[in-house]
């Protein structure tokens, strides 16, 4: 296993569990990056020393992310993105990271049982294109304080049965006041509690049904998978934009 020097570019809750796990890992966090907690070491990217930086994980938002992405990849800092919400940009990125020869991984979420419950989803769907009688739904719960609905992994996790289900072509959101059509892919989303996150795909028939489930039962494993990452990333000093799926190949 890899040891690396890591820079924590956000230090909410996902980066104060990151500082946590990181040790268990063997790596060390040589600085946190904030400009709103008072505890970090440091409160933008231009007061970090790069030279001492094997690894950076950005979890701050869509606000910020592309703006810290093309600060690290200019320094040549290898990045593990887990903020969602920027990927309308990622044809800039793109050009930037192929521009500094930088490497850049991201995941709506770095779950590597999640990963594998895409996999399963897209799977699923796909053996059911000959059977039309079993129709596709889906949904996910999450706790009351999370600020997005849909969730990006539900959003991910739609993308995957869409093009492997040529029969759904569309995701309807919200509520329904009607049949769906025969098209869309009705997916749900609940918000109560203090759930870490559960996501359901459902099919059914009128003669029986097929449910695949994703609880998540902390945070933890979206730590774990993300150190995973930033291990992959740099074990080989790779260039280009990667996701999770090519960590699980």
């Amino acid at each position: 296993m890899v040891t690396m020097n890591i820079a924590l570019i956000g230090y909410g809750k996902m980066g104060r569990l990151l500082e946590q796990k990181a040790p268990e890992r063997r790596h060390r966090i040589v600085t946190t990056v904030d400009p709103v907690a008072a505890d970090a070491l440091c409160k933008e990217l231009g007061e970090v020393d790069y030279q001492t930086v094997d690894c950076a994980l950005e979890f701050t938002g869509p606000a910020t992310a592309v703006e810290n992405i093309s600060a690290l990849a200019q320094a040549g800092v290898p990045v593990v993105v887990g903020s969602t919400g920027w990927l309308s940009r990622m044809d800039e990125v793109q050009k930037l990271i192929d521009k500094t020869g930088s490497s850049l991984l991201w995941a709506s979420n770095f779950s590597v049982g999640i990963n594998l419950f895409y996999r399963i989803a897209a799977f699923l769907a796909a053996a059911l294109e000959p059977f039309p009688d079993y129709d596709l739904a889906g949904f996910e719960i999450h706790h009351n304080k999370k600020i997005d609905s849909p969730s990006g992994t539900a959003k991910t996790v739609t993308e995957r049965i869409l093009g492997a289900l040529p029969r759904k072509t569309t995701v309807v959101w919200d509520k329904l006041d009607r049949p769906p059509a025969p098209h869309e892919l009705h997916f749900a989303s609940l918000r109560a509690g203090a759930v870490p996150g559960i996501h359901s795909i459902i099919a059914d028939s009128p003669f029986d049904t097929i449910e695949i489930r994703h609880t998540a039962r902390n945070r933890e494993g979206f730590a774990d998978g993300a150190l995973r990452a930033a291990e992959w990333l740099v074990a080989e000093k790779r260039s280009g934009i990667f996701t999770m799926e090519d960590l699980l190949c």
